[in-house]
């Protein structure tokens, strides 16, 4: 893999170290139905656990991340962590959760993270286009 200045500067790669788990979720088909979450697989910046709960089996996890950049999240949002994309809830302006079910947990690298991990986003693309065109009106 070779990681250029743009991944270094926006994702987590530069923390990684041999043997860490990552997560790797293949493409839509062009021409496949078009269902659930709207990503691409790039990262648009990193995010810091700051909390995890279990919850009857399951888990919540809550991130962090700089609102500078004007990337959003909205509740039932689509949000990618780590390559894994899933649906925002309790959506706030710099902060949101997702709720991890056990296969979620055990086949990605959830089952690793704890307050303090780094991890990268993807944030829901539509989104991402309305917030550049909103910037632009206010211009």
């Amino acid at each position: 893999v070779t990681a250029i200045k743009e991944t270094l500067d926006k994702s987590n790669i530069g923390l990684l170290k041999i043997g860490d788990t990552v997560n790797l979720e293949r493409a839509m088909k062009l021409g496949d139905r078009l269902d659930g979450h709207i990503v691409q697989g790039h990262v648009d910046q990193i995010a810091t656990c700051i909390d995890v709960k279990s919850a009857l089996g399951s888990w919540m996890f809550s991130f962090e991340y700089d609102p500078s950049l004007n990337n959003i999240t909205i509740e039932k949002g689509s949000i990618t962590i780590n390559g894994v994309s899933l649906t925002v809830v309790n959506s706030k302006p710099n902060e949101f959760s997702v709720a991890i079910i056990p296969y979620t947990y055990d086949n990605t690298n959830f089952s690793s993270f704890k307050i303090g991990t780094v991890v990268n986003l993807e944030f829901d693309v539509i989104g991402k286009y309305v917030s550049k065109l909103l910037s632009l009106n206010r211009a």
